[in-house]
């Protein structure tokens, strides 16, 4: 019995570990209790145990270096950074302002509540990060108003859970930085490498909801006309004026960061967003606050600047920021001047109420992707520099917010407390789990757990489309009793190693179980998504503070039923990036590629002292540099 157990310790130990998990305790003091608990079993069988597991009592002096490993990582510092500032952004009422607006834009067409939640979900999790933030915020906000004008219930308890769980894929995610650290690759690869398939999974929640409204009209209807605000003076809402602003500022953006050079997918998305925005934040300020000056002023400016721009570019090439600057600013001049002669001459107002306070309302949330993301995709800061700026870019924005409201709530030092606290509970969380899987996987490849769960995966068969659908499978299985986190620490280490070894990129690989483990949050009925919208979501019946009518409560089976269309989202999502791997490969082509005629030409003209001629002594042949390597 001793033998059969020694032979078979890796099963057992990961089976325990399974059943201590399903008991309720604590997930960093089981990791941590079945690690030691299997090392002295190991230790006490070693006689009977193969001649390749030896594990001796001097081996726990290791543990000491895991736990200073851990505590000296500095990607790890990314988490709290960014969890502290998607707290103080969703607590200053940043959410509650994008959904009131976006609502009101999208609000007239069927299922317009539905897009501003979603749209404003994928905004949140590109600032906040943190899923509970996201589901709370919107399911306070939103979830009364789509009730109020008669949005099916499930529809609406989907669509907030689902929207709120784009801050697990959408960078900055908190689990994209774990799943980095566990398999041993860049932030800022896995960031890039999961951009665009976030944003992929916010159109198909799009779609499914633009299908509800094509089969069921009345499960998603508009808002009524009298429920629209931001309104010109003779009534009109000028939605197509924000239109010619996005198209005028795209095209600015498109345009300056052509320039650069910079074509990679993520990066050239995110930045064209984030020049455009700033072009429409420059518009709508001059618009506000030039008067009746603007004309005049606006022409100046755009000659200033033009002038400037021409002289600086050409005396000095390499200025190539300065020269998007002023690019940017000098577009966003010439806009206000076309608006004004619009406006004076023709009559015509191209800058509606409604355009303004749109811009307004998403430009800082926008900045702030650009100050984080842009940053880190762009190779300027780490996604630890990236998360430190974005944690004080959340303080100023949030002070800003206060002074321009004049709302001390929007800010105090209550506010900076409550966040602070919150982000150091969540942050000892994460480490503990992390602490408790190194003591796990101490003893577990002692006893050669790592080599049991390679060799059970690389025998199975159909190669890799095999392997990552069982894969799959399992982390889709074991997502309804463990959340992200405990999936991250305990599965991806051992899967990691798997997949690299059958030749899987490992950045499309953690994107893939990211997008997968997303239903964690959405499974009926432990999702934790589920659980933070039961929590704020109406338990008994009430009074509508508008209309003063008595409103149903919204039941926990209409929440779950609500779930079970988006966790299918998510899954075509996860086949989609099986079977397209290019949308997360992208991040490859962002590496600089070496030219070998011009490496050629700098060898030719080297001047070596002490041997005769360019690039050597006489008579040697040159050097062949052969097919143009290409640096990943």
């Amino acid at each position: 019995m001793a033998e059969l157990i020694a032979h078979n310790l890796a099963p057992i130990m990961f089976a325990a570990l399974v059943v201590f998990l399903l008991l309720g305790y604590p997930v960093a003091f089981a990791l941590a209790a079945n690690g030691l608990l299997f090392f002295v079993i190991a230790v006490e069988l070693a006689p009977y145990a193969p001649q390749e597991i030896s594990l001796s009592w001097p081996l726990l002096q290791a543990l000491p270096e895991r736990v200073f490993q851990v505590m000296s990582n500095e990607v790890l510092l990314a988490v709290p950074f960014f969890t502290f500032m998607g707290l103080i952004l969703e607590r200053s009422g940043m959410a509650e302002d994008l959904l009131d607006t976006i609502g009101q834009l999208f609000g007239t067409i069927r299922g317009g509540l539905a897009y501003a939640v979603i749209f404003v979900g994928a905004l949140l999790a590109a600032t906040t990060g943190v899923v509970a933030a996201s589901v709370i915020s919107m399911g306070l906000i939103s979830l009364p108003i789509m009730l109020r004008y008669g949005y099916d219930r499930r529809l609406a308890s989907g669509v907030i859970a689902a929207s709120g769980t784009l801050a697990q894929i959408i960078p900055p995610s908190l689990v994209l930085i774990v799943m980095a650290d566990q398999l041993g690759r860049s932030v800022g690869d896995m960031y890039e490498g999961a951009f665009l398939p976030g944003l992929i999974l916010s159109g198909l929640y799009a779609g499914y909801v633009f299908l509800m409204t094509q089969l069921y009209p009345k499960s998603a209807p508009g808002l009524p006309v009298e429920a629209i605000g931001y309104r010109e003076p003779n009534g009109a809402r000028g939605v197509w004026q924000l239109g010619v602003l996005v198209l005028f500022s795209g095209l600015v953006g498109y345009y300056v960061m052509g320039q650069t050079g910079i074509k990679a997918g993520a990066d050239f998305v995110i930045l064209t967003i984030c020049v455009s925005t700033v072009v429409a934040l420059i518009c709508a300020v001059m618009h506000r606050f030039l008067g009746p000056a603007r004309v005049a002023l606006s022409a100046a400016i755009v000659v200033a600047l033009g002038a400037a721009y021409l002289a600086l570019h050409r005396s000095y090439p390499s200025y190539e920021v300065t020269a998007i600057v002023l690019e940017m600013v000098a577009a966003a001049a010439l806009y206000a001047l076309i608006v004004g002669l619009a406006e004076r001459i023709g009559g015509l107002t191209l800058m509606s109420k409604m355009a303004t306070q749109v811009t307004f309302v998403m430009v800082p949330p926008l900045l702030l992707i650009f100050l984080v993301l842009g940053t880190i995709f762009i190779g300027v800061a780490t996604p630890t520099e990236g998360g430190a700026m974005g944690a004080l870019g959340s303080i100023i924005l949030a002070a800003f917010k206060r002074r321009l409201d004049r709302n001390p709530a929007r800010f105090n030092w209550t506010l900076l407390q409550q966040a602070t606290e919150a982000t150091a509970k969540l942050s000892a969380f994460v480490i503990f789990i992390l602490l408790g899987a190194r003591v796990f996987s101490l003893t577990f490849y002692g006893v050669n757990g790592h080599l049991w769960v390679e060799h059970l995966m690389t025998s199975l068969p159909g190669g890799q489309i095999g392997f990552l659908v069982v894969v799959n499978a399992l982390v889709f299985v074991l997502a309804f009793f463990l959340d992200y986190f405990e999936l991250a620490f305990i599965i991806i280490p051992l899967l990691g190693p798997v997949a690299d070894k059958l030749g899987i990129d490992l950045i499309w690989f953690g994107v893939m179980l990211a997008v997968n483990m997303q239903t964690s949050f959405m499974h009926p009925p432990f999702g934790f998504a589920l659980f933070f919208l039961r929590s704020v979501a109406p338990k008994v019946p009430y009074l509508d503070r508008v209309t003063g009518r008595q409103m149903a409560p919204v039941t926990t089976g209409q929440i779950y039923m609500g779930a079970i269309p988006f966790v299918v989202i998510q899954l075509i999502m996860v086949a989609i990036v099986i079977f397209y791997p290019q949308i997360v490969m992208h991040y490859k082509s962002a590496a600089p590629v070496v030219d070998p005629a011009a490496v050629q030409r700098s060898l030719d003209n080297l001047m070596v002292p002490g041997l005769d001629g360019p690039g050597g002594p006489a008579g040697l042949p040159p050097i062949d540099l052969g097919a143009p390597p290409r640096i990943q």
